[in-house]
């Protein structure tokens, strides 16, 4: 066994007698890659990619107290497990009993999730470590048993030498201030571990998410939507009547992929809910290349009215519609200029769903019954209609047999559902990626008129109660009370103290964040709140949850913020599942304020490689624009402050004295970084109330009947 360490050496190292020096175990290896040296970070998971941790997609054979959750695929710990092994073969079976937990233990901490922690590499005023740090009474036994063999983990030389100095030295050296972090005191400790790697809640159950921008100088996007082609390519439209081709790198085309504006009605009005409203791309788009379109319309007469075509996609440019090729496939009058609808979106039967409003104004005042609850007209509906046949009347479009009220007598066959008052945003379930579960559920935001926002499941021939209901409680009271109404309740309503006009989300079924699977996220235009729904397997009853931005601690990770528009005009998915949502500063189809963000929890990510998809890539004929984030990220925001004067308002009170101090050059830097790290925190404030008011009263323009409570609702 020459060359090892054997029993006697590492006894002597017991014994004090030049331990850390020995020359049969100077070697040198360096275990870590060389990391850059980054903002500080605070007390959360995260791995020395700077990454949330991750729970591996197959078991580890080598670290395996990180199998569950940690910073470890099987590929990286097959590497530390070939690192240790080489080490090993250093050493007799003596000294392989006697050291080989510790060094054991020592290399598996890459894989913890406080690795970023254990090793330093969150802090830049400290140096990256070689070795993690290691409590004082664990280092105290690994000296003391196995210093010898320090040469073998590191060739650090101030290591080396703070070793041959005696424990206390090396073992301050390798101590971190913060006991709570370091080995093995960080697997211990309830606070760190509990919930570990679930999304991260304050006190009152907020869930806490960071967002990535990834859009902006829109002006008022309603939509973002894929084309399932695997392209990966984003459509967004702006309320003008403009849809931009966004590619996967980020780069917007400068070209326009539709350009309505000139035929789409809207206005600068603040809140006006006219304009492009709607789009979805064909089920066979790869083949067919058919896209569907809704928008508001000025007819000669003056009178307004939605217009739903087809479209094709250009001969020549992959990246653009033909606008000549419009076919229109329905036009609905529209008795006042709110409660336009205008969601499109494909089931999974092929069917196109349609989604229109009750006509407008307050109350659906139309007729009788109002519209919502007038089977004769289309107004207030979810519409199911065949775009891939015609009907027997000669419209450009087939009635699906299974349509709930063909037979029905004066009833519209194209009615699927009634009763909605003006469902802003719906979206189809993919499904739990896994099992299947839900899959195919359509879930919809019904904007209120004075007291409840709601969330609807949408079945067919269901009625979901308006006019004769808002939310769970009566609103006409006549019609509340007809045995006949037989109405379906939301799964979820909330009142006007929570927030006053609901945007329709997504289920989350994406990959790199997979704790938010099965969360139906949605948030409300006027307050700009998130919050999540998820439904209980026994009770199938669903629990709300607020969403709340984390802080500078939870969100340090590269490329994330936490600060948002107000104003929440729509959500998004993209191909891959993942959600996003529009939204912006000041909600006028005029002002270029919007902006695009997507959800991230920093809890966890999926393991690495698992989200990679194959990209089919499209010609590209225009010019490219490079993304140019507007908000600053949480990392550089903390960046300038570690490398910026400490504001005055955080300075230590200076003794008073009997004249007053001029004002220096340095003090009114220190009060400018001061304003402007509050700023990037929070949004600039516009003036919100101001805002508000403003927005209620240009719909008081636009519903002359609606007279106390109404509201500016979309976009």
């Amino acid at each position: 066994m020459a060359g090892k360490p054997i029993m006697s050496e590492l006894r002597n190292s017991e014994a004090g007698r030049d331990g850390c020096s020995n020359k049969a175990a100077r070697s040198t290896f360096i275990f870590l890659f060389f990391l850059p040296i980054f903002i500080p970070l605070a007390g959360h998971p995260q791995c020395l990619d700077y990454r949330p941790p991750f729970q591996p997609a197959f078991h580890l054979e080598f670290c395996t107290e990180y199998e569950k959750f940690g910073c470890c695929d099987q590929e990286k710990d097959n590497l530390v497990a070939a690192k240790y092994w080489t080490m090993m073969e250093a050493f007799d079976l003596q000294g392989y009993e006697l050291c080989g937990g510790y060094i054991k233990d020592i290399l598996c901490q890459e894989c913890s999730p406080y690795a970023a922690h254990l090793y330093d590499a969150e802090d830049p005023r400290t140096p990256l470590r070689n070795l993690p740090g290691l409590c004082f009474n664990y280092c105290s036994e690994f000296h003391y048993k196995c210093r010898s063999v320090i040469t073998l983990l590191t060739d650090d030389r101030q290591i080396q030498e703070s070793c041959e100095k005696g424990r206390t030295h090396f073992c301050n050296l390798l101590n971190l201030p913060d006991q709570d972090y370091c080995f093995p005191n960080v697997l211990k400790n309830t606070d760190l571990n509990h919930k570990l790697g679930s999304v991260v809640e304050d006190t009152k159950g907020c869930l806490k998410l960071c967002l990535t921008e990834i859009a902006n100088g829109l002006r008022n996007p309603v939509l973002m939507i894929h084309a399932n082609d695997n392209t990966h390519r984003m459509f967004v439209a702006e309320q003008l009547g403009f849809v931009w081709v966004y590619l996967p790198d980020g780069s917007r085309l400068e070209e326009p992929f539709l350009d309505l504006n000139t035929t789409v009605l809207t206005s600068p009005w603040i809140g006006d809910e006219r304009g492009f409203l709607g789009m979805a791309f064909h089920p066979k788009f790869r083949k067919n290349e058919k896209l569907y379109i809704y928008y508001s319309i000025m007819e000669k007469k003056k009178v307004e009215m939605i217009r739903i075509s087809e479209l094709r996609l250009s001969s020549s440019d992959v990246n653009k519609a033909d606008p000549y090729s419009e076919r229109k496939i329905l036009e609905i009058i529209e008795p006042a200029s709110n409660h336009n609808g205008g969601q499109l979106l494909f089931g999974l039967d092929g069917y196109l769903y349609i989604f229109t409003g009750d006509g407008g104004k307050a109350g659906d005042p139309f007729g009788k019954f109002g519209n919502a609850q007038n089977k004769s007209t289309l107004l207030g509906k979810v519409l199911r209609i065949d775009v891939n046949g015609k009907g027997t009347d000669g419209k450009p479009y087939g009635i699906p047999p299974t349509n709930p009220f063909i037979s029905t007598p004066a009833a519209r066959p194209e009615i699927y559902a009634y009763g909605v008052r003006n469902m802003w945003r719906c979206a189809v379930d993919r499904g739990d990626p896994v099992t299947g579960r839900g899959k195919g559920r359509i879930f919809c935001g019904d904007v209120g008129q004075n007291r409840f926002e709601e969330i609807d499941l949408i079945v067919k021939g269901g009625n979901y109660g308006w006019r004769a209901k808002e939310g769970f409680e009566c609103f006409d009271l006549k019609l509340c009370h007809n045995s006949s109404l037989d109405d379906i309740l939301p799964i979820y309503a909330y009142g006007h103290n929570v927030g006053k006009s609901v945007t329709g989300g997504h289920v989350y079924r994406g990959c790199q964040s997979p704790n938010l699977n099965g969360l139906y996220i949605f948030g409300d235009f006027m307050n700009g709140r998130l919050m999540a729904l998820q439904e209980e397997e026994r009770t199938k009853k669903w629990k709300k949850q607020d969403i709340c931005m984390g802080d500078t601690k939870i969100c340090n990770f590269p490329g994330l913020i936490n600060n948002y528009h107000r104003f929440i005009i729509s959500f998004a998915e993209d191909e891959a599942g993942e959600v996003y949502f529009l939204a912006t500063s000041y909600p006028s189809a005029f002002a270029s304020r919007g902006s695009i963000y997507k959800l991230v929890d920093p809890a966890r990510r999926a393991p690495p490689g698992k989200c990679k998809h194959k990209l089919i890539p499209v010609k590209v004929r225009s010019k490219r624009i490079p993304f140019v984030p507007e908000a600053r990220t949480v990392t550089e925001i903390l960046a300038t402050l570690v490398k910026a004067p400490k504001p005055q308002s955080l300075q230590r009170p200076q003794p008073r004295k009997k004249a007053p101090l001029k004002k220096t050059a340095s003090s009114k830097q220190g009060k400018k970084i001061s304003s402007a790290w509050a700023d990037s925190i929070k949004p600039a404030p516009t003036d919100i109330k101001r805002l508000s008011r403003k927005l209620v009263r240009s719909r008081k323009k636009a519903s002359a009947n609606d007279s106390q409570n109404t509201r500016a609702k979309r976009p």
